[in-house]
């Protein structure tokens, strides 16, 4: 195993202390390893929290600032944070016009951050209403969760609610407005390769030469099947044809989203968006803003998922709208 690492023990502690470093804007509490704004909490604005296991970087840490989120638990690698570490952030966010949770749909996260608002509520009477994200059409129930997993769309959801929410808007429509991106977004991945989780020091799952995992979770886990691997153009229909078959995206705007899974260099990732973009074309599916980069990541893993949510002028103007956090920054 040759990472970039002192300690897999203190992988996690030792990240957010370059976090801080590198971003002294941010404020990052080492103790209950919470990342938030350095001006927060704002006063009269409702509160952004999300968080999740380690090694999906940037989300959630990279996404903390003006614009999106408000605050972010890391839970340690693959590991969801703890309920006390999400009262925390939630506590240290409220700004009096109660907080937004944005979970992923794993099966631990729905479980602490539940657990959390309603201790944040009993102790200090914060309203907290949760938007849990399920957009992943590869398959209902894994390893990790009840149901469709969230993926890609968290990091759309996250910058569409933040910028609600900077607007002023009150809690139940900002909540109403991450529940309509949730509801209007689909995504697939594919894995080329395993990824490597420090602590175990060897890949999740083995993917001979050859051969790629068609499905996957961002956590490593298998996908619909295993096929071989196929040229781009291919893999773009195999990702798409099941995303526009969960949801009739035809004559409708749509923000497109190829992220890489952690090993994918930008130049693939930009020609998967042309294949994307030509089979959207053809389908008669109107790209009205594009998104391509690592936003979503599985630590090591070689891949790609393809994310569409479909945005009326509301969900683009919002998506418009400034944001400046570590990982994505516009018209700020």
């Amino acid at each position: 195993m040759n990472k970039l690492i002192n300690d897999p023990a203190t992988i996690v502690s030792d990240a957010l202390r370059g976090i801080a470093a590198a971003h002294p804007e941010l404020h990052v509490d080492h103790e209950q390893q919470i990342v938030r704004r350095g001006d927060a909490p704002v006063r009269g604005k409702v509160g952004l929290v999300s968080g999740g296991g380690s090694g999906h970087e940037p989300l959630h840490a990279g996404f903390v600032g003006p614009g999106m989120l408000d605050a972010a638990c890391a839970g340690e690698v693959f590991t969801s944070p703890v309920p006390d570490q999400i009262v925390a952030a939630t506590t240290a966010v409220d700004g009096g016009a109660g907080v937004l949770h944005v979970v992923k749909n794993y099966t631990g996260d729905v479980m602490n951050f539940e657990m959390a608002a309603e201790i944040a509520e009993a102790e200090t009477g914060v309203a907290v209403v949760a938007v849990v994200t399920d957009d992943d059409v590869a398959v209902r129930d894994s390893l990790y969760t009840a149901g469709r997993r969230g993926v890609g769309v968290t990091v759309l959801l996250e910058k569409i609610a933040g910028a609600a929410a900077d607007q002023g808007r009150p809690l139940a429509e900002v909540a109403d407005v991450a529940r309509k991106v949730n509801a209007n977004g689909r995504s697939m991945g594919v894995a080329l390769t395993s990824c490597t989780v420090p602590a175990a020091g060897k890949p999740t799952f083995d993917l001979p030469d050859g051969q790629m995992e068609l499905g996957i979770g961002i956590h490593g886990e298998p996908g619909r099947r295993r096929v071989a691997t196929a040229p781009a153009s291919e893999i773009a229909e195999m990702l798409l044809t099941p995303i526009l078959a969960d949801l009739d995206f035809t004559g409708d705007s749509v923000i497109a989203f190829v992220n890489g899974m952690g090993a994918t260099p930008q130049l693939e990732l930009y020609l998967m968006y042309h294949e994307v973009a030509e089979i959207l074309g053809k389908a008669g599916v109107t790209v009205a803003r594009s998104l391509v980069g690592s936003y979503i990541t599985s630590l090591d893993m070689a891949g790609c998922s393809v994310t569409l949510l479909r945005a009326d002028d509301d969900l683009l103007r919002l998506w418009d709208a400034p944001v400046r956090t570590p990982a994505l920054r516009w018209g700020a």
